[in-house]
C-alpha cells in the first residue's frame, strides 16, 4: 500500500550506527580546538507490528547497545579526561542498564504517536532515548507544519528530493519549559541565534542515513568579539540489514505493547527538565568567606570587586533565605552595603525575602543600607511584579528617614518604566504605584513632596504625565519648573506633541512669564532635539543677541555645536543660517564663557559612546550649571549610562557681585544631580541657605561629596537550551561594575576663583558560560572580561576680570583591557580538562580636547596661577 511516512519490512533487524557529538567555542574558532565530547552505540531497530487496517501505522522497537564516550578531538593521553575508564566507569551502571533498555516508538505517517519508554529510569537517560526517537520522524512531501518532538512544539518545514529529504526546524518558535531571563537594556544584554537542520537519505522506502545539527550563537551586543556557539551534531548510518523477529499479531497498539512487556508507559516525547546535582560546591557562607576581602569600600573600583560581586549573585540565586539572612545577620558595617548590593541584584523571592526581613524602614540609623537597597531595586537587570508591590507597601507604611521615602519613590518611577518596557504596564502592582504617584503629586502642598514626585516621574516616563509635567514646568518656580523641564526632556522625541512644543517655545521666549535661565535653555534644547520647524529654529536664532549675557553665550555654543556634531536638526539649523546671511555678524559675535560641547569618547563597530558637557554662567562668572552626559548607543538602541548635573543659584553675594535680571531673590543654593543607566538618582546638596554657605566655606576642605558607590549588574543573561540529541545546554553571561563618583565644588575668595569636580572610578568585570551538561561529563567555555579605569572632569574659573577665564579639562586615564578564555571538559569524579588562553590590550588614556577656544584659555589660567602661590583663603 501506498505511505507517506518510512516503512520498515517485516522479519528484518535494520542494524545502524549512532553517533552524537556536541562542541562548545568561540563564535569564529573552528571546531577542531573546540571543547565538547562524543557519545556513540550501535542501534538495532525492528518493526513490531503494523496496523492491519493502515499500512501507515507502525510499532518500532529501537535498541541502544556498545555505548561509547570519547573526546570529540583529539587529546593527548594526559589531558584525555575518559583515558583508561572504562564506558561503565564514565556512565555509570545504572544509566548505562537504563540505556540498554529498548524504547518503542508507534509511527503514524511517519511522526511519532507514541513514545513507550520505562517509568523510573533517570531523566537524562530517558532524555538520550527521546533525541534518537526524534530522529526517526519525517514526512516524504514538501510543505510546513507544526510538529512535536525532544525540542518542543516546533514550526518545522520540510523539503523532498528524490531520495532526499531536509528537515528544517524553527528553534525560536518551539513551545517548551524554559528558565531564563535577559537584560533590560538591549545595549547590555546578549543576542542569541538558533538553527537546525537535518537531511535524511532513503533507500527501499527506509532511513539509509541521518545528518542532523544544530547551532546556537551569543553574542553581546555591547562587543560582538565576545561570544559563544554550541553545535550538536547526530549522525545515524545503515550498516546492515538481517533476518530479525517476526511480527506481533494484535488489533490495539496498547495490547501490543502490554504483550511485548507489561512495565512500558506512554511518555511525552519532548524533553523533561533536568539538572546534574553539584556534589562538591561550597555553601553560600563557605564562599563568601573567600570573597570577602576583595568587597571592602576602598576596594570597590577594582575589577576583583567586580568579579566577586558576579560570582556571589551566582550563589545568592541558588541559596535559601534562611543562608541568606545568616550571612547579613552575622556581617560588619563594612561589608554590609556591599552585601545588600549583590542580595538585592540576584532578584530571586528568597532575597527579596530576606533583604526586606533584615531593613526596617522604622529605623533612621540604617539609613545608608536602606538606600543601598532601593538603588539596586532601581538598577534591577529584570525587576519582577512582586518588588514592586513590596516598595509600594513600604511607601505607604512608616519611613524614619525623609530622603529615604523620597528614593523609595524615585525608585518605583524606575520599576514602572522597566516594567512597561516589558509590556507589563497593565499589572495590578504597576497599575497601582502609577495611580499614587501622579494622586499624591496633583495633592502635593509642600516643594519638597513636588519635587520627589516628580523626580519619580522622570524615572518612570509615563506618556499620560506629560500633561502635567508641562503645567508644573510653565507655571512654578525656579527648580521645580527646571526639574520639570528637565523630566520632560528624558522622554523620546516621539512623545513630544504639538502641545509640548508649544509650551516650550512659550518658555523660551517668556511669552507669559519671566522664567530662569536654566529653564529657559532646557526648553530650548527640547525644541532643537524634537525634529524642530523652520520656523522654531529661526525664532531661536534671532533671540540670540537679546539674551542675558551669558545665556547668548551659551545657546550660540549650542547651536555650533548641533552643526558641528550633525546632530538630527543640524539640515534645518544650516538652512536658516543660510537665510539669515545678513544679520549675522553682530549676534554670532557675542562674548562669555558659557559653552556646550560634544564628542565621542570611543567608537566602535558594536557600539560607541559619546559625551557632552555643556556650562551655564551667570553674568558675575559663578557657576548656575555644568552638565555631563554620557551615552552608549549601538545601531538599534540607546543607553543613558551618566549625568552629572552640578546647579548653583544666589551665590553673587559671597563676591558682592550683580545677580542676573530675574534671579535677584533666589536662596544661595549649590547641589548635584546624577543619572545613572537610565535611573535618576536622588539629588544630593551641597549647601543651602547663605549660612550653610558661609560655614562650609570657611571650612572649606573641597572633600569630594560622594554621589554613586556600589556595585551594579549591568548584563543579566541566562538562557536554558534543550539539544535535539538528549542534553541540556545553558549560556548565561553576567557583567558586573564597581563604581565610584564623587563631586565637589570649592571657592577661593582671595584669588576670586572657583572649582568644580567629578571623578568617576569604575571597574567592569563580565563573565559569561556556555555549558552542555550530560549527567556523566560537563562541557564548556567560560569567557572574561576586565577593565578600571577612571574619568576625571574639572572646571576651574576665574572671575577676576571679565569675560572670566574658564579652564575644562576631562582626562581618561590608559587602562589594561584582559580577555580570557577557558575551555574545558569534566567529569562528576572531578577530573577536568581546560585549556586557557588570554589577551591584554591597552585602552590609550586621552586628554579629552573639548574646543579650541577652551585649551586657549586653559593655557591663560595655568600661566596665571604659577605666578601665585595656590594657597586656597
Amino acid at each position: 500500500g501506498h505511505t507517506t511516512g518510512p516503512s520498515l519490512n517485516n522479519d528484518k533487524l535494520y542494524k545502524f550506527a549512532y553517533s552524537a557529538e556536541v562542541y562548545v567555542d568561540r563564535v569564529k574558532a573552528s571546531l577542531q580546538k573546540s571543547a565538547g565530547y562524543r557519545f556513540s552505540s550501535a542501534v538495532d531497530v525492528n518493526l513490531l507490528w503494523r496496523n492491519p487496517d493502515n499500512d501507515d501505522d507502525q510499532l518500532v522497537k529501537i535498541t541502544i547497545r556498545d555505548v561509547q564516550v570519547e573526546n570529540v578531538n583529539e587529546r593527548p593521553a594526559a589531558k584525555n579526561i575518559f583515558k583508561g575508564k572504562s564506558t561503565e566507569k564514565i556512565i555509570g551502571k545504572e544509566y548505562l542498564d537504563a540505556l540498554r533498555r529498548p524504547i518503542v516508538v508507534e509511527l503514524v505517517r511517519g511522526k511519532v504517536k507514541n513514545f513507550y519508554s520505562y517509568q523510573n529510569e533517570p531523566g537524562f537517560t530517558q532524555n538520550i532515548k527521546r533525541g534518537l526517537a526524534s530522529l526517526f520522524q519525517l514526512q516524504l512531501h514538501s510543505g510546513a507544519a507544526p510538529e512535536v518532538d525532544i525540542s518542543g512544539k516546533c514550526n518545522t518545514t520540510y523539503h523532498v528530493r528524490q531520495d532526499q529529504v531536509t528537515k528544517v526546524k524553527a528553534l525560536d518558535s518551539c513551545e517548551i519549559e524554559k528558565q531564563g531571563f535577559t537584560s533590560h537594556n538591549k545595549i547590555l544584554d546578549v543576542n542569541a541565534k538558533a538553527t537546525s537542520a537535518t537531511i535524511y537519505v532513503l533507500e527501499d522506502s527506509f532511513i539509509k542515513s541521518i545528518k542532523a545539527e544544530e547551532n546556537y550563537v551569543f553574542l553581546l551586543n555591547s562587543r560582538r568579539k565576545t561570544g559563544a556557539k554550541i553545535i550538536s551534531k547526530q549522525r545515524l548510518e545503515l550498516k546492515s540489514i538481517q533476518s530479525g523477529p517476526g511480527l506481533i499479531a494484535g488489533k490495539q497498539v496498547a495490547s501490543v505493547v502490554k504483550t511485548l512487556d507489561s512495565n512500558y508507559v506512554a511518555m511525552p516525547l519532548v524533553a523533561e527538565p533536568v539538572h546534574s546535582k553539584c556534589k562538591k560546591c561550597p555553601s553560600l557562607s563557605e564562599h563568601w568567606k573567600s570573597i570577602r576581602e576583595h568587597m571592602y569600600p576602598e576596594k570597590l573600583s577594582k575589577t576583583e570587586a567586580a568579579r566577586s560581586f558576579l560570582s556571589f549573585i551566582q550563589n545568592i540565586r541558588k541559596a535559601t533565605k534562611e543562608e541568606i539572612l545568616q550571612i547579613i545577620k552575622s556581617e560588619n558595617k563594612e561589608l554590609l552595603p556591599q552585601v545588600v548590593d549583590a542580595i538585592t541584584s540576584a532578584q530571586t523571592p528568597a532575597s527579596l525575602e530576606a533583604i526586606l526581613e533584615f531593613l526596617d524602614f522604622k529605623d533612621a540609623s540604617t539609613f545608608a543600607l536602606q538606600e543601598r537597597f532601593l538603588y539596586a531595586c532601581g538598577f534591577a537587570s529584570h525587576p519582577s511584579e512582586m518588588l514592586l508591590k513590596s516598595l509600594t507597601a513600604q511607601f505607604k507604611g512608616d519611613i524614619a528617614n525623609e530622603e529615604i521615602r523620597e528614593t523609595l519613590v524615585i525608585v518605583m518611577g524606575a520599576l514602572i518604566r522597566k516594567l512597561c518596557d516589558r509590556g507589563g504596564c497593565k499589572l495590578p502592582a504597576v497599575v497601582e504605584a502609577k495611580r499614587l504617584i501622579l494622586n499624591r503629586l496633583e495633592k502635593a502642598k509642600k516643594d519638597d513632596n513636588v519635587r520627589m514626585y516628580l523626580l519619580s516621574l522622570k524615572n518612570a516616563l509615563l506618556p499620560e504625565a506629560i500633561p502635567l509635567l508641562l503645567k508644573y514646568a510653565e507655571s512654578e518656580e525656579g527648580p521645580i519648573s527646571n526639574l520639570a523641564a528637565t523630566a520632560i526632556q528624558r522622554y523620546d522625541p516621539s512623545f513630544l506633541t504639538k502641545e509640548v512644543k508649544e509650551t516650550m517655545n512659550r518658555i523660551y521666549h517668556q511669552n507669559r512669564k519671566v522664567h530662569e535661565k536654566t529653564v529657559r535653555t532646557t526648553a530650548a534644547a527640547i525644541i532643537l532635539n524634537s525634529n524642530p520647524s523652520y520656523m522654531e529654529v529661526k525664532n531661536i536664532l534671532l533671540s540670540i543677541g537679546e539674551l542675558p549675557l551669558e545665556m547668548n553665550k551659551y545657546m550660540l555654543s549650542m547651536i555650533q555645536d548641533i552643526i558641528r556634531f550633525e546632530m538630527p536638526s543640524s539640515k534645518t539649523v544650516r538652512k536658516v543660517l543660510k537665510d539669515m546671511r545678513v544679520h549675522n555678524y553682530d549676534r554670532f559675535s557675542k562674548m562669555g564663557s558659557s559653552s556646550a560641547y560634544s564628542g565621542y569618547i570611543t567608537r566602535g563597530p558594536d557600539v560607541s559612546s559619546t559625551y557632552s558637557l555643556d556650562i551655564l554662567y551667570s553674568g558675575s562668572g559663578i557657576l548656575r550649571r555644568s552638565n555631563m552626559n554620557i551615552r552608549i548607543f549601538d545601531r538599534n538602541s540607546e543607553l543613558h549610562a551618566s549625568q552629572v548635573v552640578i546647579e548653583a543659584q544666589g551665590l553673587e553675594s559671597i563676591i558682592a557681585a550683580t545677580p542676573d535680571e530675574g534671579e535677584e531673590n533666589l536662596d544661595s543654593f549649590a547641589g548635584m544631580s546624577a543619572i545613572l543607566f537610565d535611573v535618576q538618582l536622588r539629588p544630593v546638596t551641597f549647601f543651602q541657605g547663605y549660612g550653610d554657605l558661609m560655614s562650609k566655606m570657611l571650612s572649606a576642605t573641597g572633600d569630594p561629596v560622594n554621589v554613586v558607590k556600589g556595585l551594579l549588574l549591568l548584563t543579566d543573561y541566562s538562557q536554558e537550551i534543550q539539544l535535539q540529541s538528549g542534553p541540556r545546554a545553558s549560556a548565561e553571561f553576567l557583567g558586573g561594575l564597581a563604581i565610584d563618583i564623587s563631586g565637589g565644588m570649592e571657592f577661593s575668595l582671595w584669588y576670586r576663583e572657583s572649582k568644580t569636580s567629578v571623578k568617576n572610578r569604575v571597574a567592569v568585570f563580565m563573565a559569561g558560560n556556555t555549558e552542555v551538561d550530560s549527567f556523566f561529563v560537563k562541557t564548556g567555555m567560560e569567557t572574561t572580561m576586565e577593565v578600571e579605569t577612571a574619568l576625571d572632569f574639572i572646571s576651574t574659573v576665574q572671575f577676576s576680570q571679565y569675560p572670566f577665564l574658564v579652564c575644562m579639562q576631562m582626562d581618561r586615564v590608559e587602562s589594561p583591557l584582559r580577555r580570557y578564555v577557558t575551555k574545558y571538559e569534566s567529569l562528576p569524579s572531578g577530573r577536568r580538562y581546560t585549556a586557557k588562553r588570554g589577551k591584554v590590550e591597552l585602552l590609550a588614556g586621552n586628554e579629552y580636547p573639548l574646543h579650541q577656544e577652551n585649551s586657549n584659555m586653559c593655557r591663560k589660567v595655568f600661566d596665571e596661577k604659577s605666578d601665585s602661590s595656590s594657597n586656597w583663603f
